[in-house]
């Protein structure tokens, strides 16, 4: 909702406060203020100016040579505006003036003659374009024949207005209406509220007499009221409302439709207008629609409707989608001179339903779909009516043609001062409360510490206990309501074990160069069973699917977070963005029933896939593509960071590189996989070589030693050996490798293979594997001999354990 600050003053007296100010208030009572715009930039100098001659330019045929009487003196200005013309009075900026976007107006020379200042369009004084009339849009503004020769044109035109964008909440649709802004801000700044006039002169002749409302769907249509005002002259809406519905987003027609969304965001009410002459009937008959009835409406669409929507007709063909928008058969025009005024309230669910299914989504239907106040419907029709007396020189008939059964009665609420104070914490005393709800504007009936509050028909959202409870408290004041700090040893705030862990994963990852990804939990079916971990494989029967899933898309939930990643990598692929690598930590679900009857297990698992290239270094002319062994440097780092060594164990699993994946195992337990997705999935997928891993993250949260530690920075030198031992090539480097550390005792610190060596001088079969070993005692420096006994011990095991050979 769109509040204008200057239409707000017609209701409230806001005395000094700033539209700043207001919005803070506001926002601390519940209802968010979410941004504050001015109509325009500012402007200054620029005033109401009379044009005394208008004449062609000697030199140019399509610009115009005037002089304008500004008030103290007379300006002689150019001016290329086609519709400018003797007689008008017109916003002039004067020399020096500043119009918006800091454009400075100075005295200059057209065609060798001189312009002493310029005549403004509302889009040079900063309203936006689809705002402006379309009969102006492409000249100059006029202003009316009573504007003041010489005044301020930016306050005539509303220029210095607020805009409070209000970001409501669904149940608080009394606050799509300037008087239900007007309520609340009463209630904040505790002063009245100013109604308008609602009086209207009506003529002798009756309503009734011209027309008749039949309501074959009551409950869809309680109350229908058909105004009828004759000798209608259709034109310009009075400056005023033309400025208010500019500042509420609505771009001014002519004076009759303008009256009506003037009275829709003032009163909250939707109205609508018919061209009586041709309605084509004296009756109104509203009903449902057939089944497959067809209709015109005012956006020249033909629409088929059905029998849940409720129609406006004259009797035989539909004139207008109640609640959604009329019909184009009995369209206001220029020609129009009596104009059929309805007022009515239509059944929310039904609007909505019309709106959704011709994706018509209007002001009007966002106010019947939330509920309009059922004890304005008439008064806005009578306030409409007033209008156009007013301001289209129309004639009321008398009375209004109406069908009635709408309830209007007040909901009634019991509240005691002491439940109020038992629930907030607080000490408000009776007469605060009665205080509050004189604020508020709802009537009350008090006994002792009992309210029995009449809550008024605009505040539909107001029926319990706890909704009056809300009403209390936030015009009390939430930020004087008492807080207290959780008492006893637990400190407030803290993150549990799994949300730190869970925290410090996602921030390696990203460290690492990841990108988190969220997927769907629920997947199709055959992705269900892809890139399962063995151990998730055990804990399952089969995936849990949904007995009324949404799509076939997302019918089954997952027991891998791997294959929408994929997908996610190909969608992004697909649009150029070919260097990718992601990670997503998030549930899989289990469960080891055929039929599900009971919840599904949930287990935590990190995942990750990367593909393409990781370093790209085109100074350097270096380039490196992701493979296996930079999957399993980020998988390692993470472990470390959790103080966990794993070990690896080669592994078959479906849609997996048969050669290049292997089991993750972590104080001898399987805790996942690592490796490259197999070609044929990569295929489906249209990915390029891709490379993932998939963990138990529950268990690594479980199993994790939260205890800080630190090692020493050694003092004393370490000491590096090579051995390179020849092989058969069935023999893994990870067996070698525990081997070496079984073997080598408490000296050896670290183990790296650095070679693989298989060719020219090997026998065929035999393959040569190098490692580094480097050894360290922290409180000594070591010596050769206890190298050498080390040294010579893991050639023995080695040997033994592998056949392995000293290469020479």
């Amino acid at each position: 909702m769109f509040v204008s600050f200057n239409w707000l003053k017609k209701y409230v007296e806001l005395g000094d406060i700033t539209p700043e100010a207001l919005a803070d208030k506001i926002t601390k009572t519940g209802i968010e203020v979410e941004g504050i715009e001015y109509i325009a930039e500012k402007s200054t100098n620029v005033v109401v100016g009379y044009v005394e001659e208008c004449e062609k330019h000697p030199n140019a045929d399509k610009l115009n040579l005037c002089q304008v009487n500004v008030g103290e003196d007379s300006l002689q200005i150019i001016c290329g505006a086609p519709n400018i013309a003797k007689g008008q009075k017109v916003a002039v900026a004067k020399p020096g003036a500043v119009l918006p976007g800091n454009f400075k107006i100075k005295k200059a020379k057209l065609r060798g003659v001189e312009s002493n200042g310029m005549i403004c369009s509302l889009q040079e004084l900063g309203i936006e374009e689809k705002y402006v009339p379309k009969d102006i849009a492409d000249g100059i503004f006029v202003f009316p024949t009573d504007a003041e020769v010489g005044a301020d044109a930016l306050s005539l035109l509303n220029l210095d207005d607020a805009i409070l964008e209000l970001g409501l909440t669904p149940n608080r649709s009394d606050a799509l209406s300037m008087l239900g802004v007007a309520y609340e801000v009463a209630a904040i700044l505790d002063v009245p509220v100013q109604l308008p006039d609602e009086t209207v002169e009506m003529i002798d002749e009756k309503a009734t007499d011209k027309v008749k409302v039949t309501v074959d769907a009551p409950e869809l249509n309680p109350y229908y009221g058909a105004f009828v005002v004759k000798d209608i002259k259709v034109g310009p809406s009075p400056l005023w409302m033309r400025n208010f519905l500019i500042a509420a987003g609505i771009r001014p027609i002519n004076n009759v439709v303008d009256i009506t969304n003037y009275v829709l965001l003032e009163y909250g009410q939707p109205l609508h207008a018919f061209d009586y002459d041709d309605f084509g009937s004296d009756e109104i008959v509203v009903r449902r629609a057939k089944e497959n009835e067809m209709m015109v409406t005012l956006d020249d669409q033909e629409r088929t409707l059905s029998s849940e929507h409720l129609v406006i007709t004259n009797g035989e063909a539909p004139t207008a989608l109640a609640g959604v928008m009329g019909g184009a058969n009995a369209e206001v025009s220029v020609e129009t001179t009596t104009v059929l005024l309805e007022a009515a309230y239509f059944d929310p669910k039904t609007v909505r339903i019309a709106s959704k299914a011709h994706g018509l989504r209007s002001e009007s239907s966002t106010r019947f779909e939330k509920g309009v106040d059922p004890n304005r419907v008439k008064r806005a029709g009578l306030r409409a009516c007033q209008l156009l007396s007013l301001y289209a020189g129309g004639k009321v008939l008398s009375g209004a043609a109406e069908f009635d059964q709408l309830d209007k009665s007040e909901k009634e609420v019991t509240i005691e001062t002491n439940q109020i104070n038992a629930r907030l914490g607080t000490a408000i005393s009776d007469t605060d409360i009665a205080t509050i709800l004189r604020k508020l504007d709802f009537g009350f009936d008090q006994d002792g510490e009992t309210f029995t509050v009449h809550v008024p028909t605009r505040r539909q959202d107001i029926s319990i206990f706890e909704d009056m409870l809300e009403e209390v408290a936030r015009i009390y004041g939430y930020d004087l309501l008492p807080y207290t700090l959780p008492q006893g040893a637990a400190q407030a705030g803290g993150l549990t074990k799994p949300q730190t862990i869970k925290r410090e994963v996602k921030k390696y990852f990203e460290s690492a160069g990841l990108m988190e990804a969220i997927t769907y939990s629920l997947t199709t079916r055959e992705r269900a069973m892809m890139l399962t971990s063995p151990e998730v494989k055990a804990e399952t029967v089969t995936p849990v699917h949904l007995a009324m899933p949404m799509s076939e898309e997302h019918s089954t939930l997952r027991l891998s977070i791997l294959p929408e990643m994929l997908a996610s990598l190909s969608y992004n692929i697909a649009r150029k963005q070919v260097n990718v690598g992601y990670y997503e930590v998030g549930s899989v679900f289990l469960s080891k029933q055929a039929q599900v009857t009971e919840q599904p297990k949930e287990k935590l698992r990190a995942s990750v896939a990367i593909t393409g290239e990781w370093l790209n270094h085109p100074w350097q002319q270096e380039k490196k593509q992701v493979d296996f062994y930079l999957a399993k440097g980020i998988l390692e780092g993470l472990l470390d960071r959790l103080d966990f060594e794993a070990t690896y164990k080669e592994l078959v699993i479906d849609d997996m590189h048969p050669g290049r994946t292997a089991q993750v195992i972590v104080n001898n337990i399987p805790v996942g996989f690592i490796g490259q997705v197999h070609p044929r999935l990569q295929k489906a997928f249209d990915l390029k070589d891709t490379y993932v891993f998939d963990i138990d993250l529950d268990y690594l949260i479980e199993a994790h030693i939260d205890e800080p530690s630190f090692t020493k920075i050694p003092r004393f030198p370490t000491v590096s050996r090579d051995i390179a031992l020849v092989v058969d090539e069935n023999v893994a480097a990870g067996e070698i490798q525990t081997t070496i550390e079984e073997a080598a005792g408490s000296l050896l610190k670290q183990v790296n293979v650095f070679d693989l060596y298989q060719g020219e001088h090997l026998e065929a079969g035999k393959k040569s594997l190098a490692f580094n070993l480097l050894y360290l005692d922290p409180e000594r420096t070591l010596t050769d001999e206890e190298v050498e006994n080390s040294y010579q011990a893991i050639l023995s095991a080695v040997k033994e354990a592998h056949q392995a050979e000293l290469r020479g």
